[in-house]
This record gives C-alpha cells, sequence and structure tokens, in this order.
C-alpha cells in the first residue's frame, strides 16, 4: 500500500540524513583531533532530526492531513522548531570542513554569490517563511492543496526550508556574507512575531480565512499558532542574543596591513 509505505520511506530518509550527518562529524575529528566538533552542535541536529520524526510519522504525520489542528502542530514543528535545532547545528560549517579544498572553495563562491546573499537576508527570509502563510490562510490555497499528497509534501517542504532560512538569517552558527547587524535582524525578528499574533488572531476570531474546516479545529490551530510561534521565536531570539558579542569602546584601532617593500606604508 503506497500510504502505509509514505512513513517508512520518512522514517528512512531521516535516517539516512541523520547518518551522513554523524559520519561527517566523525570524520571532522579524525582530520583534525585537536579542534573536534562540538557535541552540542550534534545534539542539536539529533533533535531537529526527532522533531521532524515526530511531525511526520504517526499518528502526527496522517492528522494533520484531516485535521486542522494537526496540520497546525505539525507546521509548529516543521517551520519553527526543528529548522532552529538544525541550524544550529552548523550544517554548513560541517559540510565545508569535510569536503576536499577544491570543492569546499567552490562552495563558499557559491555562498558568496549575489543570488544566495540576497535570499539569505532576513528581510527576503521573512517574506519566504512568515509572509506566505497570509497567502495560505488567507486565499484557497490551503484547500486546493490538502487533498493532494503531492501538494502537502509541498507545503512541508517549503515551512521546512523557508523556516531554516529564516532561522539561519537571524541565528545561524554558519557563514553568511552581507548579513546584518543584530539591531536589524531582532527588527525582523519583531516583525515576523507580530504577524504571527495578527495571522493567529485573524484566524481564532474567522476573519479573512478561507479554511473549509469546522470552526472549532481553527480556532484550536490558531491558538496552537499563537503561543506555539511565540515561544519558538523566543528561542530564535534568545539564540541571536547569546551570539552577539558587541564591540568594547575605547580599544585602539586596528593597523592597516601594509604593503610588501612600500616602507610601511598602508594598503588601501
Amino acid at each position: 500500500m503506497p500510504g502505509a509505505a509514505t512513513p517508512l520511506l520518512v522514517l528512512l530518509a531521516l535516517l539516512a540524513v541523520t547518518a551522513a550527518y554523524l559520519l561527517a562529524v566523525r570524520r571532522v575529528r579524525r582530520r583534525n583531533p585537536a579542534q573536534g566538533w562540538s557535541r552540542a552542535r550534534s545534539a542539536s541536529f539529533l533533535g531537529g532530526a526527532a522533531l521532524l520524526a515526530v511531525a511526520l510519522l504517526p499518528p502526527l504525520g496522517p492528522a494533520a492531513h484531516t485535521d486542522f489542528r494537526g496540520h497546525m502542530a505539525q507546521h509548529m514543528l516543521i517551520g519553527m522548531y526543528a529548522p532552529l535545532l538544525l541550524v544550529l547545528a552548523a550544517p554548513v560549517t560541517l559540510t565545508l570542513r569535510t569536503l576536499p579544498s577544491a570543492h569546499a572553495r567552490r562552495v563558499t563562491s557559491l555562498l558568496h554569490g549575489r543570488p544566495a546573499r540576497v535570499v539569505a537576508h532576513p528581510a527576503v527570509a521573512l517574506v519566504l517563511s512568515t509572509g506566505t502563510l497570509g497567502v495560505l490562510y488567507f486565499t484557497p490555497l490551503y484547500d486546493a492543496a490538502m487533498p493532494h499528497p503531492a501538494g502537502h509534501w509541498l507545503m512541508n517542504a517549503h515551512f521546512l526550508a523557508s523556516g531554516c532560512l529564516f532561522a539561519h538569517a537571524v541565528a545561524g552558527p554558519d557563514p553568511a556574507p552581507a548579513r546584518p547587524g543584530v539591531p536589524a535582524r531582532l527588527v525582523c525578528l519583531g516583525v515576523a512575531i507580530a504577524a504571527h499574533a495578527l495571522i493567529a488572531q485573524a484566524m481564532y476570531g474567522g476573519y479573512f480565512v478561507h479554511l473549509h474546516a469546522p470552526a472549532d479545529q481553527v480556532r484550536q490551530g490558531a491558538e496552537l499558532m499563537y503561543y506555539g510561534g511565540d515561544i519558538a521565536e523566543l528561542l530564535l531570539a534568545a539564540a541571536l542574543v547569546s551570539t552577539w558579542r558587541p564591540e568594547r569602546r575605547g580599544t585602539r584601532p586596528r593597523a592597516l596591513p601594509t604593503v610588501p617593500g612600500s616602507g610601511g606604508v598602508p594598503a588601501r
């Protein structure tokens, strides 16, 4: 039965991704035992994979197809909680440290390219993650996608990808060229919190929503979104603040590098 095979495929995919991450960690530790790899990052990845398993496997996975409360719980796990843990595991940094130098340089050049810099900007990530929720719930898109398994899987893939992108743009430990400072990222996070609250309140009150689901399910789903979203975004804010290293005032400016053979003339 295809329906029975889907959870097995999901489980195998999650196990394969987790095994690949752990093998990469082992390779990094063998290459450089002194530097190693943080156990906290490995635990974070395992936690993110576990949350994805809870969201996609029975009983929650099948319930999300028929019950709006199940859908919203799945959305919270796939789009907010799991991405934060996966991003804090620094998978891009791990990949760069396991690749040969030539391949690592190619990946780095892609990360510094204009498309990656634009997509990874917090404002763009905010539109892709939070902005699309209005399109999903305030237009017929949700009702059009849910009856089709492919539509539901595409929706989940979008939740995961956009959630990881936003978490990375705001507080990710991986390299992010042209990432704005902490104040700008806090502003984007504040906008996301406000937008989630407004969307949840509109859903709870039945304003502008296009959801063919029982009213009690929609209200309970809106409550999950309101409170669950606040907790996830507070955790993201904590992750951002934990990486904040404000510059000390009064420190001496660093000397400019000099050009060899120029008698100490600073490079410009």
